[in-house]
């Protein structure tokens, strides 16, 4: 498996945000071959991350791509500030 997590901070609206990702983002995500689990945090004072789990390198790049456009278009006045992504093998799960 691979994961990509992303952290956004500065978000100017996490309520509307959180719905559109949930309404918009998800289902999209969710038709990448080897999708596995997407997560959207509100960690709060303006700090939202995500999660996104695929069976392989290849679903993961695949779902940046598509949230890079994704965000352009539908949440960017929300998301200021540029995410800080790590990505990586999963190497321990449970």
């Amino acid at each position: 498996m691979y994961a990509t997590i992303r952290r956004y901070e500065d978000v100017t609206n996490p309520d509307e945000a959180g719905r559109r990702v949930r309404e918009g983002f998800v289902p999209l995500i969710k038709q990448i071959p080897g999708f596995v689990a997407y997560y959207w945090v509100d960690a709060g004072e303006g700090v939202m991350a995500s999660t996104s789990v695929f069976e392989d390198r290849a679903g993961a790049e695949a779902s940046t791509e598509r949230a890079a456009d994704w965000v352009r278009q539908n949440v960017a006045s929300l998301l200021p500030t540029p995410p800080i992504a790590t990505a990586g093998e999963v190497v321990a799960s449970g």
